[in-house]
C-alpha cells in the first residue's frame, strides 16, 4: 500500500510515542516489533506492549550476546510478559568459530558472517510472520542512514517501519525508564558492527 509518508510524518511530528504507536496499531493488520535487547530497547518494548499487549516480539539472537544482555533479556521478557518469537542462526557459534571465526570488517568473509548471524534469521522471521507494520527503536543521530529517515518510513519490501522514539535523546529515554521503573543494560556486543555508528544492514 502506498502511503504519503511526508504527510504522515508531518501529522505525527509532535505526537508522543504512545500516540504514534496507537496510530500504527489502528493502521496495522499484522504488526511486529523486533528486538535484540540492546541499550534502551526496553523503552520501545514497554511502550508498544502498553498499547498492544500480545504483539509478536521477534528476537533475532546472533548467539554472541554478553551474559549481561541475556540476563537483561530474561528479566524484560518476564517483567513485560513478552510474546517472544526467537530466531537464531542455523549454525551454532561453536561450529562457526571453527570454520569462520568472527571476521573483521575489512575481511572479505565479514559479509558472509553478517548474512549468517543477522540477515538470514531476520529474513526468515519476516518471511514467516509477513508483517505490514514493523516497530523499531531507530533514532536520529545513530547513523547517517538513520538521520535520513523519519518516525514513519518504508522498507524496501514495502513494510511500514515505525520508530516512536525517533526524535528522543538518551536523556529523555533515561527519564522515561526511570518513570516506568524499567532496567537498562549497556554491556552489549554486536559482532557484525564493531563500531557503534555503523549501520547493521537490516534497515538499509
Amino acid at each position: 500500500m502506498s502511503l504519503n509518508l511526508e504527510q504522515i510524518n508531518k501529522e505525527l511530528k509532535d505526537k508522543s510515542p504512545a500516540e504514534i504507536i496507537a496510530w500504527a496499531i489502528v493502521y496495522a493488520k499484522n504488526a511486529v516489533i523486533t528486538t535484540n535487547f540492546r541499550p534502551y530497547e526496553v523503552a520501545i518494548l514497554n511502550a508498544v506492549t502498553e498499547v498492544k499487549k500480545d504483539i509478536k516480539v521477534i528476537w533475532c539472537d546472533t548467539g554472541y550476546n554478553t551474559v549481561q544482555t541475556y540476563k537483561h533479556a530474561e528479566e524484560i521478557i518476564q517483567k513485560l510478559d513478552l510474546n517472544i518469537h526467537l530466531y537464531t542462526p542455523k549454525q551454532t557459534v561453536a561450529h562457526r568459530n571453527v570454520v569462520l571465526g568472527v571476521p573483521s570488517i575489512e575481511d572479505s568473509k565479514h559479509a558472509i558472517f553478517t548474512e549468517q548471524v543477522k540477515l538470514e534469521p531476520f529474513s526468515r522471521a519476516m518471511q514467516e510472520h509477513q508483517p505490514d507494520v514493523w516497530f523499531t527503536n531507530l533514532r536520529k543521530g545513530q547513523t547517517a542512514f538513520r538521520n535520513s529517515i523519519d518516525v514513519v518510513s518504508q522498507s524496501k519490501d514495502g513494510i511500514i517501519k515505525v520508530s516512536p522514539f525517533y526524535n528522543w535523546s538518551d536523556e529523555q529515554l533515561d527519564a522515561y525508564l526511570e518513570e516506568k521503573g524499567l532496567p537498562n543494560e549497556f554491556t552489549y556486543f554486536d559482532p557484525t558492527k564493531v563500531e557503534s555508528n555503523r549501520e547493521c544492514g537490516l534497515h538499509i
